[in-house]
């Protein structure tokens, strides 16, 4: 399966923010005298299986495009359930493993929604008005005028 180029590009923004945040909240451990190895290994893997989640989840969406619209909403309900499981999987890991600091595992998974909030202020091109190929764009298209659906 060839990955799309709008999968690609997504996740490499996702992965930038979450590496940024995640090396944000390293330092404030590190500020509030709490940092240790622990911490570093807990924000490491929250930080890869946000982003890997987020890109399985890009390359689910890409996948369920190709699909009839039945097949397509159960692939997804799957692709979710599992994905989901993974991350159930990541967080008891966390917990068990002494060297894992989980609060430092569970932060980092969160990163990749603050990036989708946050993205409109760091894509130029979306304050442009140009075509992002993102979900964002598909939103906009649906209500130019940023009424909502309150009307």
């Amino acid at each position: 399966m060839k990955i799309d180029p709008t999968v690609r590009k997504e996740t490499r923004l996702i992965a930038l923010f979450t590496l940024c945040l995640t090396a944000l909240m390293e330092a404030v451990y590190l500020i509030i005298g709490r940092w240790d190895v622990k911490v570093l290994l807990g924000g490491l893997l929250g930080a890869f299986f946000a982003v890997f989640n987020f890109f399985l989840m890009g390359l689910g969406i890409q996948k369920a495009l190709s699909q009839e619209a039945a097949d397509a909403k159960n692939m997804m309900r799957i692709s979710q359930s599992l994905r989901l499981l993974m991350l159930g999987a990541v967080l008891v890991i966390a917990f068990v493993v002494p060297v894992i600091d989980p609060v430092a595992t569970v932060i980092p998974l969160f990163f990749p929604r603050l990036a989708i909030l946050f993205r409109p202020l760091y894509d130029k091109s979306f304050r442009k008005g140009e075509s992002t190929g993102s979900v964002l764009d598909a939103e906009s298209e649906a209500d130019p005028e940023g009424k909502g659906s309150g009307e």
